[in-house]
């Protein structure tokens, strides 16, 4: 039976139709052997080699930052996804995840230096690239010999990546394309021997990908060092091109698919930034929880006050629900991955279309876990106090790194859009059973959703879910039936949408995951897990009333409105309320007690 199980792959954006149960998904208590000794090894090099050289980071030694890139290739970190015939590890999915969250904990210059190459510098490469591509350029970034960077942010053309100006225009003989134009914002420029370059050729609707070594005498020039808020050893540079001669053969998979690689690198961008936000999460949990330990005002330490626990509380709460999301999401891709495997395609092809599959939930997890380490590192400047203002403590440098995480990879903004407008395309394409889903919960919508078995843990919580599932369709059906193909006009609305999309699918990866956890390990060791699990929950409630009134008051008449306002206040009504403070303080002390993030 549990080999069936593993066989059973899920569709993308299935979470909002479906009811999964918590056997179906992956948690990180499912991390393999080999899984955690990597996660050890990834440890051990950010407490050995970068926690103890934080202040380098925040002097801009962009050198340093190199150099420790150099060490993590040498480890094979650079490589964990790229296949062993071009000098990768050739792990699975959620291994490449794992390593990603680990290694980013401590500074985000490092993150973003270890991002930008792997994700999309060295990404597009291995999965769009030719075999003499592959094996020319890949072999060498996995080692750290070369590194890559990733050129598509223009001037003019920001969000709006189609829109790049930058020309490739092809010679006479036909031999070699010139690129001229500029870039902006492009990280590891500083010392990457590599660019993936996208361009204009002619006319063409869409833009075409070009890999470029970065040769100065070959027309290309760079900006200073940009001074950013955050990410101050991050290389961050412009990038000129004049008459820059690329080879034919540079091509990066055909003419005009520029935009398309552009698109599929970032949904995994997207799934990597999220989950590479995870453990600077934990850090600054347990940063502030070890100084509230030590702090001492009144004669008490102020971890002892409800004012702090309540803190420790929220954030620790978030962490766990992000790391139940981030980590279900990539286990879905692995397996959706595997199931292209077995059709017949290649594993550059079957990562391609997992991802692409996903591309909800990356959005999803992408903007949920990026918000949650701002608001930590935000909670824990405040625990701090003064101090917490003050550079010589990690907590501000967390707080300005953690910021560029809401922009990159596209806005947070975008990415809500992109989550909704993307549901509804799958729907509307009969990939996902959303009209049924629709419907259904058209007809439930006024009915009380009963609890089986008062009993079971969680179960006022799978009840509350069942209904923000029904709330997001209804309001999502009334919103595509009224608006149409202008629904994308309505931007505001959208984001109300998604803002409840992103808490059915963090709340539920936090159910499922406890739930397992009980049925595996016993209730009783997952008192706190519970805690958190019912703390997040409650205030996803508190988000969705909040939208739901938002999305009503726009798109409803009066009549309807009344409808709809009672219907959504009894939908979010708890049968028995849980206490938010004891709750809170559970999962304070436990913190407390054991001085660190202990989850």
């Amino acid at each position: 039976m549990q080999e069936l199980k593993e066989q059973i792959w899920i569709k993308g954006g299935s979470f909002i139709t479906d009811n999964p149960q918590p056997d179906e998904v992956f948690t990180p208590e499912d991390f393999s052997e080999e899984q955690l000794m990597m996660k050890e090894a990834v440890q051990e090099f950010i407490d050995r080699e970068v926690w103890p050289n934080k202040e380098r980071f925040e002097k801009k030694d962009y050198a340093f930052t190199e150099e420790l890139m150099k060490k993590i290739g040498e480890m094979g970190f650079l490589g964990v996804s790229v296949p062993e015939v071009y000098g990768g590890l050739g792990m699975d999915f959620v291994s490449t995840m794992l390593v990603c969250d680990y290694i980013s904990g401590a500074t985000g210059s490092l993150s973003t230096a270890f991002g930008a190459h792997t994700g999309i510098g060295t990404l597009p490469i291995s999965i769009y690239g030719t075999e003499e591509q592959k094996k020319k350029y890949v072999t060498k970034l996995v080692t750290g010999e070369w590194f890559g960077s990733y050129c598509l942010t223009e001037p003019g053309a920001g969000s709006d990546a189609n829109s790049g100006k930058t020309k490739a225009v092809l010679s006479e003989d036909g031999t070699h394309y010139s690129i001229t134009g500029q870039k902006m914002w492009i990280s590891n420029a500083g010392f990457a021997s590599v660019l993936i370059v996208f361009a204009r050729i002619e006319n063409d609707k869409n833009i075409t990908g070009f890999i470029v070594p970065n040769d100065p005498s070959n027309g290309i020039t760079m900006g200073d060092e940009e001074n950013k808020l955050g990410i101050h050893a991050s290389s961050t540079r412009q990038v000129f091109f004049s008459e820059t001669k690329v080879p034919v053969d540079q091509m990066l998979a055909g003419r005009g698919e520029g935009f398309k690689i552009a698109m599929n690198a970032l949904n995994v961008g997207r799934i990597k930034l999220g989950i590479a936000c995870l453990d600077a999460q934990r850090r600054v949990i347990s940063a502030s929880v070890k100084y509230a330990n030590e702090r001492i005002q009144f004669n008490t330490p102020i971890a002892q006050f409800g004012a702090i626990k309540e803190k420790l509380g929220y954030m620790a709460s978030s962490c766990y629900v992000g790391e139940s999301a981030g980590y279900r999401a990539a286990s879905d891709v692995e397996k959706r991955i595997q199931s292209f495997i077995s059709d017949g395609l290649s594993h550059e092809e079957a990562e391609l279309k997992g991802v692409e599959d996903f591309a909800i939930e990356c959005s999803i997890i992408k903007v949920g876990i990026s918000e949650d380490i701002q608001n930590a590192a935000d909670h824990g400047i405040q625990i701090f106090g003064g101090m917490g203002f003050s550079a010589d403590t990690p907590m501000e440098s967390a707080w300005r790194d953690s910021r560029i995480g809401r922009i990159y990879e596209g806005t947070n903004e975008i990415n809500r859009m992109l989550s909704v407008g993307m549901l509804l395309k799958k729907g509307m394409k009969g990939q996902l059973d959303l009209m049924p889903a629709v419907m259904k919960a058209a007809a439930a919508i006024n009915e009380n959703t009963a609890i089986p078995d008062k009993s079971a843990p969680l179960a006022e919580e799978t009840r509350l879910l069942t209904n923000f599932k029904q709330i997001f369709t209804v309001l999502t059906g009334n919103a595509a039936q009224k608006y149409g193909d202008k629904l994308d006009k309505h931007q505001q609305l959208l984001l109300a949408l998604a803002d409840i999309l992103i808490e059915i699918y963090f709340t539920e990866s936090g159910i499922l995951r406890t739930l397992k956890n009980c049925d595996r390990f016993g209730v009783d060791s997952q008192k706190i897990q519970i805690a958190m699990t019912k703390a997040y929950l409650y205030e996803a409630t508190d988000t969705i009333a909040r939208k739901g009134k938002e999305i009503i008051l726009n798109m409803c008449d009066k009549e309807e409105q009344k409808q709809m306002m009672s219907v959504l206040h009894k939908k979010l009504q708890y049968q028995e309320w849980p206490d938010l403070i004891d709750l809170k303080t559970q999962i304070a002390d436990k913190l407390i007690e054991e001085n660190n993030y202990c989850f």
